[in-house]
């Protein structure tokens, strides 16, 4: 019998998520919902899908969850039926066991005569011991087994994390700067660029679109450029092993026709303006860009002079920002 899961993603990168895990074989997709991709898992792998922020094993759906207290016993009762073993045994195997006991993250949407901790400790004591609560700013233990609940409507999900932490909280990320990428939106960034030849991000802050194009195909060569020296020290601490360098991405320091994708996200604090047809950025990576070239930028807005090969639409952060696979518009 398969596992189901849950693949959480960024609103907008669903499709590409399911992709994915198709792709790496990884399982069968059954249902893309709002920043949530279910399959059953048939393969091993599942912590190394890239652009995914978790993946969390499905315990229980509980229906009939209503916004009064009496639904506390509800969750409760559905919690006491999982089979804890077996959906800690679908999962991917991790290094040593966890052994400090249970905690649990709820999130609801809408109003409730219960919140958030009063779920987590009607659901949690009945999933394992010791129980960790998180109610007055407690902090659960490194080690506990993380499950989640969320409640949407009348339904609820019960859910074990597949791994030791988030997907989205990369191993190489030990330095950040101010409006650093989400590191599943730089992969799939990555993802739609294709990456091969040599590959650039003009605007690399701490490296993280580079880093995930190089985990992605490792034969391409990469380079990033900042004009802040700060942004290259971390790029270059979270990717030690790619090349950096302090240049404006309006000056790109290479050759006309001698890049084969770019990977932008303009600053935040400066995306508009960036954004716009008028600023040079633009105008050198026509420059650089080689035939057959194309960029995958995140902005607010498309250029004008560029053609939109695929456009995908992303909710992030409060923000509504376009992921747009783009070639020089030669009309």
């Amino acid at each position: 019998m398969h596992t189901l899961a849950v693949a959480r993603s960024v609103h907008g990168i669903e499709h590409l998520v399911a992709a994915e895990i198709r792709h790496a074989g990884l399982g069968v997709v059954r249902e893309v919902r709002h920043r949530e991709v279910w399959f059953e898992v048939t393969g091993p792998g599942a912590l190394e899908l890239r652009l995914a922020d978790d993946v969390l094993l499905v315990g229980a759906v509980v229906d009939g969850v209503g916004p009064r207290r009496d639904a506390l016993r509800r969750l409760a009762s559905a919690a006491a039926g999982v089979d804890v073993r077996a959906v800690a045994a679908g999962g991917p195997p991790e290094p040593g066991e966890r052994s400090r006991g249970v905690e649990v993250s709820a999130s609801f949407l809408g109003r409730r005569a219960y919140n958030r901790y009063d779920i987590e400790d009607a659901v949690g004591p009945m999933l394992g011991r010791p129980y960790h609560s998180r109610r007055d700013g407690r902090v659960p233990p490194a080690g506990a087994a993380s499950w989640r609940v969320t409640v949407e409507g009348e339904r609820a999900v019960i859910a074990l994390r597949a791994g030791a932490r988030p997907l989205h909280r990369r191993a190489y990320k030990v330095r950040s700067v101010p409006g650093t990428l989400h590191p599943p939106l730089a992969a799939a960034m990555a993802y739609l660029a294709e990456p091969k030849g040599l590959v650039i991000d003009p605007c690399c802050g701490a490296g993280t679109t580079l880093i995930e194009a190089a985990a992605l195909a490792p034969e391409a060569r990469t380079l990033g450029f900042d004009r802040c020296g700060e942004a290259i020290a971390a790029a270059a601490a979270n990717g030690p092993c790619l090349a950096w360098a302090r240049a404006d991405a309006g000056r790109v320091p290479l050759h006309s026709g001698s890049v084969d994708r770019v990977l932008v996200n303009p600053p935040w604090q400066r995306q508009v303006r960036l954004a716009g047809s008028g600023h040079r950025l633009w105008a050198e990576l026509r420059r650089v860009l080689a035939d057959g070239g194309r960029v995958v930028a995140l902005v607010p807005e498309v250029p004008r002079g560029w053609a939109v090969l695929t456009r995908v639409d992303i909710s992030l952060f409060g923000r509504h920002p376009i992921l747009a696979i783009m070639t020089p518009d030669k009309s």
